[in-house]
């Protein structure tokens, strides 16, 4: 699998489904929004093809995103934050953009809340993709 520089991707046994709800449980208990979901195998057959499972959870926390947009509006490309589970070639995954990445790719300081931020999304891929019953 390709890495692309900036993003982690975790492998999981569930399917992506269960995956992207318990991530998004996870960042819910952790304060952040949850602005958009979209699943593109779903739209993908609505558009009568057909694709393997990937489902894209949009979230963020307002009050560090905010101050992030104030700093440097270009980082608005990059935000809300985006988590994706997805199968492919038989495998699933969650992958993410890392936080500090973005904040470096906006000239922003990796400091305090994009910290916080980086170990509130580690502690919630963790959980989405445990092989453990939630």
């Amino acid at each position: 699998m390709i890495r692309p520089e900036g993003m982690t991707a975790l492998e999981t046994r569930l399917p992506p489904s269960i995956v992207i709800e318990r991530f998004r449980s996870a960042v819910e208990r952790a304060g952040m929004k949850v602005f958009a979901l979209i699943d593109f195998a779903a739209d993908a057959r609505d558009a009568g093809l057909v694709m393997e499972d990937a489902v894209l959870l949009i979230f963020g926390n307002p009050k560090v995103g905010t101050l992030l947009l104030i700093d440097a509006p270009h980082s608005g490309i990059d935000l809300p934050l985006k988590a994706l589970a997805w199968t492919h070639q038989g495998k699933q995954w969650l992958s993410y953009n890392e936080p500090a990445y973005i904040a470096r790719r906006h000239g922003l300081s990796i400091d305090g809340p994009i910290q916080k931020m980086s170990e509130a999304l580690k502690s919630a891929a963790i959980a989405a993709t445990s092989n453990e019953v939630s």
